[in-house]
């Protein structure tokens, strides 16, 4: 059992981790590549997501997040070529794209409430 967190970017990371891993089990030979990618860049999603956590630097912090919708984007580009390719089936997508739209939305709101604790302190 995936432990939770008081961080739910991170908690929302694993479930998506524990989801693919669950199904997207079958994938055929000549595309163990993507699958193999799909898998890494996920699993350095939830790493670069602690690392921006733990940047005591905010300008440090703030590349980290934009990094980290890069990488949202690149990972459903990822899930995107599996649809296509027929890997995955239409619900599978959907789900995955919702819990993708969901990790970019806490990301987003992260970045603000980043921002705006930075200007509050530069009022100071």
């Amino acid at each position: 059992m995936i432990k939770q967190e008081k961080f739910e970017i991170v908690n929302r990371i694993k479930s998506l981790i524990v989801y693919l891993e669950t199904n997207l089990e079958n994938f055929p030979k000549k595309d163990l590549e993507l699958k193999h990618k799909l898998n890494n860049e996920i699993y350095d999603l939830l790493k670069k997501c602690y690392l921006a956590n733990n940047a005591v630097n905010n300008d440090r912090k703030s590349e980290l997040q934009y990094e980290l919708i890069s990488m949202v984007k690149y990972i459903d580009f990822l899930v995107n070529l599996c649809y296509e390719k027929k890997i995955i089936n239409h619900k599978k997508y959907l789900q995955i794209g919702e819990k993708l739209d969901n990790i970019l939305k806490y990301i987003i709101g992260w970045i603000k409430y980043t921002h705006n604790a930075e200007q509050q302190s530069q009022n100071i």
